[in-house]
């Protein structure tokens, strides 16, 4: 179910942040993204028992510069994705598509 995604210009990325920010406003806006995503998914999620929604955590790591949100039951993917029987009913691939707007938002505010 894991997806990756492959960030260009990352040298430049460090120069303008050595320029302009400080590792700890990165850190911020990752951890303060990363508790946004965590709560649009909660609440995108479909409600039957309120399991599924409650399973969904954030987990910060790499010193503060990643922030991984992720649901801990073992069918959030059948959830997200649908089977064969079920219609899918996506909640954390949304939230992800309009958190990352912002997140893109706030490290250019960073770099400029």
């Amino acid at each position: 179910m894991a997806k990756g995604f492959t960030i260009k210009g990352v040298n430049e990325l460090n120069k303008k942040l050595k320029e302009n920010a400080t590792l700890s406003d990165v850190k911020q806006v990752v951890e303060m993204n990363g508790a946004e995503l965590t709560r649009e998914a909660q609440y995108e999620a479909p409600i039957d028992t309120s399991t599924l929604e409650r399973s969904i955590n954030m987990h910060i790591q790499h010193g503060g510069l990643t922030a991984i949100v992720e649901p801990n039951m073992d069918y959030e993917g059948y959830v997200e994705f649908g089977t064969r029987f079920a219609a899918a009913q996506p909640y954390l691939g949304p939230a992800f598509k309009k958190q990352s707007k912002k997140f893109k938002k706030d490290m250019k505010r960073l770099v400029e």
